[in-house]
């Protein structure tokens, strides 16, 4: 029994996605999840299908010298990324990895599926910005069928109309035709993070970075403060001089 413990233990030491639909040419980003204790550890992607013939990728203490992959390591939230830039149909088997010292590295699979068409999941923008106690809209596009989910990597899904994930309320809608909106309100600061979309066997990661309101009320104030400065330091004939010119 223990035997078993241990090798359930090591499979779900990494948590991603499974599936991602992509277009050739673009790029995306996978969000890779980790074990408190693998903080300090190296992590890697490896590319290819059998883990046993798959290569190194990009490592985070080895940059990709031709840009194609890179790799960053959030320690605070237990989650390293990877990014894999102009895609293929070569680029569609991968492994998210953490470096065990003389012992088998952790790891977990992912797919990506390459299409020249539209994918059959997307998101309008996959990194977006929201503020802190107020609410946020996702559109997830999709073409393929089966359920619909959206996911905190890592944590609990809203497969219904409604529900919540760590305490904030979500909700969701297919009232327009092909889209799956998802809406999070009374937003917190710990709700900054990787969520992802499914629809069936497919998924996209989205990642939400949360700010607080003040900081567009500062930048607001800003702005007006150089209008002041511009119409108090610049005269009439200037003025003349700038309409004329945009004109």
């Amino acid at each position: 029994p223990l035997k078993y413990f241990v090798l359930l233990v090591g499979v779900h030491s990494i948590t991603t996605v499974s599936k991602v639909s992509v277009k050739a040419g673009k790029s995306i980003s996978i969000p890779c999840l980790y074990e408190s204790q693998y903080k300090n550890h190296v992590k890697y992607l490896c590319e290819g299908y059998y883990w046993t013939y798959c290569r190194y990728a990009v490592k985070t203490n080895k940059a990709d010298p031709s840009g194609k992959y890179s790799i960053y390591d959030d320690k605070n939230q237990n989650i390293f990324n990877v990014t894999i830039n102009q895609l293929t149909n070569e680029n569609t088997d991968y492994w998210c990895v953490v470096e065990i010292n003389k012992g088998q590295d952790y790891k977990q699979y992912f797919q990506l599926s390459v299409t020249r068409g539209t994918p059959s999941l997307y998101v309008d923008h996959q990194r977006i910005t929201g503020y802190i106690g107020e609410s946020i809209t996702i559109r997830c596009h999709h073409s393929n069928s089966g359920e619909m989910k959206w996911c905190r990597l890592g944590r609990n899904c809203v497969t219904g109309s409604s529900g919540s994930i760590d305490g904030t309320t979500v909700t969701t809608h297919m009232r327009d035709p092909n889209v799956f909106t998802v809406t999070m309100s009374g937003l917190k600061s710990e709700d900054s993070g990787w969520y992802w979309c499914a629809k069936g066997d497919i998924q996209i990661p989205v990642y939400l970075k949360l700010i607080t309101s003040e900081y567009c009320k500062i930048s607001n104030k800003l702005h007006v403060y150089e209008l002041f400065l511009f119409l108090h330091f610049t005269t009439v004939t200037d003025i003349r001089m700038i309409i004329v010119t945009v004109l």
